[in-house]
C-alpha cells in the first residue's frame, strides 16, 4: 500500500499474528461491543492496531479511536486516515490534513465480482472499457476497490453517502492509476477541475490495492 501514497502520508500493515487479536483499548472494545462475531472483532482488532501505530508515526496524540454513526473512525483533530482489511491483509494510512485534505485506501481479493454486483458498481462507461480491457485482470473488481477508496475520502469531506454511480473512474492500466469524476455535488478538498481527484492501484497475485488523496481545502472553505 505505500507506494500508493505520497511520502508524507505513513502506512502501516499488519505484520504478526498478535495485530489481529491482541491490543484493543477498553474504549475501542466498547465501540466493538460484546456481540461483535469473531471476523467483525478480528478485523476491528488488527485495524485499530495498525491505525493506532500510523498515528504514533506521524507525532499524532496516543489514544483510543473511537467510532463515528455510520462505524466510520474518528481520527484526532488535524489528521485524516483510512483503513481496510479484507481476509488477511489489513492496512491503515494516516496524513496530517493541512498536508493531505482526504486520503481513501481500499483491499479486496483479485477475484471477479459476484454476479450481477458488477452492474451495480459500474457506469454504462465504465462497463464499455471493462470490455474491451488488458486480459488477466479483474478490472470490475478493481473499479469496485478504487470507488471504495473514494468513498473512504469523500464520507468525512462530505458527512453523506456516496452512491457506487456517482462517480465515474477512467484507468491507466500500464500507469496503474485512475481518475476520478465525480457526477454529483462535490465537498470542499473534491472540487478540483473539473471535478476530478487521482488515485493508484496495485494489483497483486491476491490482492487489489487502490489509494486516493485529495489535496488540503484551498483557503476559504471549511
Amino acid at each position: 500500500m505505500e507506494p500508493l501514497l505520497p511520502a508524507e502520508a505513513v502506512v502501516v500493515v499488519a505484520d504478526s499474528p498478535a495485530t489481529w487479536k491482541d491490543g484493543l483499548l477498553p474504549e475501542e472494545e466498547a465501540c466493538l461491543g460484546v456481540r461483535a462475531a469473531a471476523r467483525r472483532r478480528r478485523e476491528f482488532t488488527a485495524g485499530r492496531n495498525c491505525a493506532r501505530r500510523a498515528l504514533a508515526e506521524l507525532g499524532a496524540p496516543a489514544g483510543p479511536l473511537l467510532a463515528g454513526d455510520n462505524r466510520e473512525p474518528l481520527w484526532p483533530p488535524g489528521v485524516v486516515g483510512s483503513i481496510t482489511h479484507t481476509a488477511d491483509y489489513c492496512a491503515a494510512a494516516v496524513a496530517w490534513r493541512d498536508v493531505i485534505g482526504g486520503l481513501g485506501i481500499d483491499a479486496e481479493l483479485h477475484q471477479p465480482l459476484p454476479d450481477g454486483v458488477g452492474a451495480m458498481v459500474c457506469t454504462p462507461s465504465e462497463r464499455d472499457w471493462i470490455a474491451s480491457a488488458p486480459d488477466g485482470t479483474h478490472w470490475d473488481t478493481v473499479v469496485f476497490c478504487a470507488k471504495e477508496s473514494v468513498f473512504k475520502a469523500w464520507f468525512p469531506l462530505a458527512g453523506r453517502w456516496l452512491d457506487f454511480t456517482g462517480a465515474e473512474l477512467a484507468i491507466e492500466p500500464g500507469e496503474c492509476r485512475f481518475d476520478v469524476r465525480f457526477l454529483v455535488p462535490v465537498p470542499p478538498g473534491l472540487d478540483g477541475n473539473p471535478h476530478t481527484v487521482a488515485g493508484r492501484f496495485q494489483v497483486t497475485g491476491r490482492y487489489v490495492l487502490t489509494a486516493v488523496t485529495a489535496p488540503p481545502c484551498r483557503p476559504g472553505h471549511v
